[in-house]
């Protein structure tokens, strides 16, 4: 099993940070491409996207400022194959990342990933009110994972925050 490779760049709008790829990632080079992640679903209808993109085309959503990256680079079947000392080399990567390309908003999907990059045992949906790397927002999504009993229109209701807080974001930049 291969990882896949990130699609970041310097500022971007939003980077989703994800748990690990997927066996299905892997072995298609894509993220978010198990067929029961509804990832995709999401981010069209919280108006992230302006349509439903396929995994295949997750590398065309830098053009829009999305990149993606995953806390852990190494494909398991689920989250739970991740070892303590995977997390602790992944946590120090990804604030390496995120420190040095500087996304605006970093969306981590599912609370468990921010828990295990921020080392703290709580967290709400949305916004929180400290980030870890100064100077980028920190919000936390649930999982896309098809396993999340959560129903969709819930999830892309938490997500349809994101276009609001960016369009914040860029006002206060002008």
């Amino acid at each position: 099993m291969k990882p896949i490779p990130d699609h970041i760049k310097e500022n971007l709008d939003v980077l989703f940070v994800g748990f690990n790829p997927s066996i299905r990632s892997s072995e298609t080079g894509h993220h978010f491409a198990n067929p029961t992640n509804r990832f995709w679903s999401i981010l069209y209808k919280a108006k992230i996207t302006d349509r439903k993109y396929l995994p295949t085309e997750d590398e065309k959503l830098l053009d829009l400022g999305y990149g993606f990256t995953n806390i852990v680079a190494r494909p398991t079947k689920n989250a739970q194959e991740i070892s303590s000392d995977e997390y602790r080399i992944g946590r120090d990567e990804l604030k390496a990342k995120i420190a040095k390309f500087q996304p605006k908003i970093v969306c981590f999907v599912g609370k468990g990933v921010y828990q295990q990059y921020s080392g703290r045992k709580k967290a709400s949906w949305g916004k929180q009110s400290e980030s870890i790397i100064p100077g980028v927002v920190d919000f936390v999504a649930p999982s896309s994972s098809g396993l999340v009993r959560m129903g969709i229109d819930d999830i892309a209701e938490i997500y349809s925050e994101i276009p609001r807080l960016i369009d914040m974001i860029n006002f206060h930049h002008e």
